[in-house]
């Protein structure tokens, strides 16, 4: 065994979704980073399908949103959500989403919600983040132990493929490692929150064409109730043909290696719809958050930081929002122009968000738990009739909340934390599925079309972005030249369009790099160079 140290700006321990993204979050930044994962491919069995419009357009400004489409359902597709008592039973509850799926925008963002698995997600990202130069990229390398002092973590690596050991330090790292890391354990980092663990198994099958064979039609998540209550569920995978099938309880988990998969699809498929079950694995699914984000030099995102049950599939996307927050701030910290509260802001800003997607995952999930069917649910009489006309009424009301989450995805805020400008404002409601476009800060910049293919989420990404409404050219020349002072980078982009400004609700916005509004005004702060010192964390 050969011992090398190798030093690096960064180091992201895990490959996976949220691992990649922050790398090329940095790499499209141009500082350098090194990815080590244990693994050396992609996961053979499904996990996190749906990617929400907030993250497709964390893909648009990754140049990843075209691949991601083609990898998806197909834009036909629809993302219905239904409760049946099964495929050639009774529906009980459905809901459609049509701003789901396709090619089209939807009036509040340039992209669309897709339904793309991480079996694809996760090489479309490496692909994205092997094209940086800065970025290297370690596969089949374990994490062992780590050490950090005031300047730098130190962490010991197994080169699994030569049997090598390696020493790497960074001056900072993110553990992107999952829900079982080793990482926030070894620094005493506690999770909290939930009601205890659910026992999950999911079978991996293929099933041509399966709509043929039913009479509910085509669906992308789909509940099955029986006189036991809700507990087996069909994700739609590619829209095609791929399902992942879901079954809850301790007594599956506990045999899932003997489960006969076959006897329980058919029990809600019926026997004459083709089938083959390519793999059988098993989970549990806590609603927890980690009571820190940050350790030092040390960084959690992703599953490291948060984990809910898959209900509304906010997992995946809170965990890319991470990836997207800490990649520009440890970007400025490198770069010289980060302030000392620029990275500590992270924990202030993302922490609440997951608080809030866990306690929604956490409601979601046990409403369904608590459905309790009558024995004549799945009975063709009018007392099943009647049955499932109560549990529709029921559920009905969660449904939006469970599947739309439009006030999830696009309307979270960063109000109130250290690195946005305060507003006397009072600030807009919050909402689970209605999403109403604001530039309070704190807020994510609403979408407005520039062009036929151009959106002002477009010009965000490279720096702040200051959008001058207004034809006053002081604001813009204040606001540059402190910037400049600082060494933080500024554009100015002049817009015109009238639409746009009646959006943006103030002459001037300014964007943070993560597409999150700064400050706003109609025209220069009385002192330009607090608002810089504010928004880059050295106020």
């Amino acid at each position: 065994m050969k011992n090398s140290v190798i030093q690096t700006p960064v180091l992201i321990v895990g490959g996976g979704s949220v691992g990649l993204a922050t790398a090329i979050e940095l790499g499209s930044r141009n500082i350098s980073c090194l990815v080590m994962e244990q693994s050396d491919r992609p996961a053979e069995h499904p996990r996190a399908t749906a990617l929400n419009a907030r993250s497709m357009e964390f893909m648009r400004r990754w140049g990843l949103g075209d691949a991601i489409r083609a990898a998806a359902a197909p834009p036909d597709f629809p993302h219905t959500a239904l409760y049946c008592t099964g495929l050639n039973g009774f529906e009980i509850a459905k809901v459609e989403r049509p701003d789901h799926g396709g090619s089209r925008a939807s009036s509040v963002s340039p992209e669309s919600a897709q339904r793309c698995n991480q079996i694809w997600t996760d090489p479309i990202l490496r692909d994205g983040a092997a094209r940086f130069d800065c970025v290297d990229l370690r596969f089949r390398w374990k994490f062992e132990a780590l050490e950090q002092t005031d300047d730098l973590v130190r962490v010991t690596a197994l080169d699994l493929a030569r049997d090598e050991r390696h020493v790497i330090e960074a001056q900072y790292m993110v553990d992107c490692t999952g829900a079982h890391t080793p990482i926030r354990r070894a620094l005493g980092v506690a999770l909290n929150g939930g009601e205890g663990m659910t026992y999950q198994v999911s079978a991996y099958l293929r099933a041509p064409n399966l709509w043929d064979h039913h009479a509910m039609g085509k669906a992308a998540l789909i509940n099955f109730v029986g006189p036991g209550g809700i507990w087996r569920n069909l994700v739609s995978l590619d829209g095609r043909d791929l399902y992942r099938f879901g079954l809850r309880g301790k007594e599956f988990y506990d045999t899932y290696d003997a489960i006969d998969v076959a006897k329980l699809f058919r029990e809600i498929a019926g026997d004459d719809a083709p089938f083959e079950v390519i793999s059988v694995g098993r989970w549990t699914a806590r609603n927890v958050v980690a009571d820190r984000y940050q350790v030092g030099r040390v960084f959690f995102a992703g599953d490291a930081a948060h984990i809910n049950h898959p209900a509304s599939g906010l997992g995946l996307n809170t965990g890319l929002g991470d990836a997207t927050n800490i990649g520009w701030k440890l970007a400025a910290t490198l770069s010289g122009w980060g302030g000392a509260a620029l990275l500590p802001s992270y924990e202030a800003e993302r922490r609440p968000i997951a608080a809030r997607n866990v306690a929604h995952a956490e409601r979601m999930n046990k409403n369904d738990r608590g459905q309790k069917p009558p024995a004549e649910i799945v009975d063709d009489s009018p007392e099943g009739a009647q049955a499932r006309k109560d549990m529709g009424e029921r559920i009905a009301a969660a449904l939006k909340q469970k599947f739309v989450t439009d006030g999830l995805a696009l309307g979270y805020s960063y109000a109130g934390s250290p690195v946005c400008v305060a507003s006397d404002d009072p600030a807009p409601p919050e909402s689970i599925s209605d999403y109403v476009p604001s530039t309070y800060p704190g807020l994510r910049a609403p979408h407005a079309w520039l062009s036929q293919d151009r959106s002002v989420l477009d010009l965000f990404g490279d720096g702040f972005t200051l959008l001058a409404f207004a034809q006053d050219g002081e604001t813009p020349a204040r606001m540059t030249a402190a910037f400049a002072a600082r060494g933080v980078p500024l554009r100015v982009e002049a817009i015109a369009e009238p639409a746009a400004h009646s959006l943006y609700e103030r002459n001037f916005v300014l964007v943070r790099p993560d597409g999150h509004v700064a400050w706003r005004g109609d025209g220069a702060p009385a002192d330009p160079l607090a608002i810089v010192d504010c928004v880059r964390g050295a106020a």
